[in-house]
């Protein structure tokens, strides 16, 4: 039976802790001290459980099957999240796209991406958001509060889903998996983007010209052609350019460095090369 007291103390900030184990766990944040290397990549832990995670990493094992599916997953969280989809019905469609949503919630905010409504304003700064948690999300960097830290690296964040998202850098956990070719994503906006490779779905739509395009950076890239906006600067030669990929292609003339081989000719070339019928056409070489 559990009576709630605690009895071992941090006397570094004073938290307290139920059981001596739990304490010397939470003294490694203090120490930076890890204790369970990988005897694989020589990568260490604060925790025996994020090690045990990690090696599956190398051995590929998934011990956590989905009953309905039989899907296999590497950790448990991932396992709940994926039961999720057979467990709530998706009952809620959009009459613009061909999306369902469990909750009518989840609908009314999806539906201000084709409309471009953004109802939460923030007060310091009047940028506006489709989302209230955007806009929670938003103020912290307004405030500078980062209460979730990583017991990693120590790195701070302003919520808890980023923090989640973060820890899969050291775990190398990829829990959306795409069901066409099953390429995995550490983040499900990274699988939603790749997602519309399969289907051809283009939901960013130019108000000026009406291309569409698959993902809202290359839409914001695109605008730039009908503004003359050109945001990133060479620091050697001061030429502007309108997409960052742009930039960091010219910079190379300036450095030499040609990271690219053309298969036809054998050439190194700033940008990667373009075969077209056989024909090896290069690009500022």
């Amino acid at each position: 039976m559990h009576t709630g007291e605690y009895h071992s103390q941090c006397k570094v900030c004073q938290k307290s802790f139920r059981r001596k184990t739990y304490l010397t766990e939470h003294m490694r944040i203090h120490t930076g001290g890890k204790h369970s290397p990988c005897k694989v990549c020589q990568k260490s832990f604060r925790r025996k459980s994020y090690l045990t995670e990690h090696m599956r990493i190398h051995t590929g094992e998934k011990p956590f099957q989905c009953s309905e599916c039989q899907k296999r997953f590497s950790i448990k969280p991932s396992l709940y999240r994926h039961e999720l989809t057979h467990s709530v019905e998706k009952r809620f469609q959009c009459s613009e796209c061909p999306k369902h949503f469990k909750l009518k919630s989840l609908l009314t905010a999806h539906v201000r991406f084709h409309t471009g409504e953004k109802p939460y304003q923030c007060s310091e700064c009047q940028k506006c958001f489709t989302e209230k948690r955007h806009l929670t999300l938003h103020m912290g960097t307004h405030t500078g509060e980062k209460p979730y830290q990583c017991s990693e690296c120590d790195k701070c964040f302003s919520d808890k889903m980023r923090l989640t998202k973060h820890i899969r850098t050291h775990t190398g956990e990829k829990p959306y998996q795409c069901s066409e070719c099953h390429k995995c994503f550490s983040q499900k906006c990274n699988l939603t983007e790749h997602i519309r490779i399969h289907t051809g779905e283009k939901p960013y739509q130019c108000s000026e010209c009406q291309i569409c395009f698959s993902q809202k950076s290359n839409l914001t890239e695109h605008i730039r052609i009908h503004t003359g906006e050109k945001p990133y600067q060479c620091s050697e030669c001061h030429i502007c350019f309108s997409a960052k990929s742009s930039l960091t292609q010219h910079i190379r003339i300036h450095t030499g460095e040609k990271p690219y081989q053309c298969s036809e000719c054998q050439i190194y070339v700033y940008s990667k090369p373009v075969i077209n019928n056989r024909l090896s056409i290069h690009f500022s070489q």
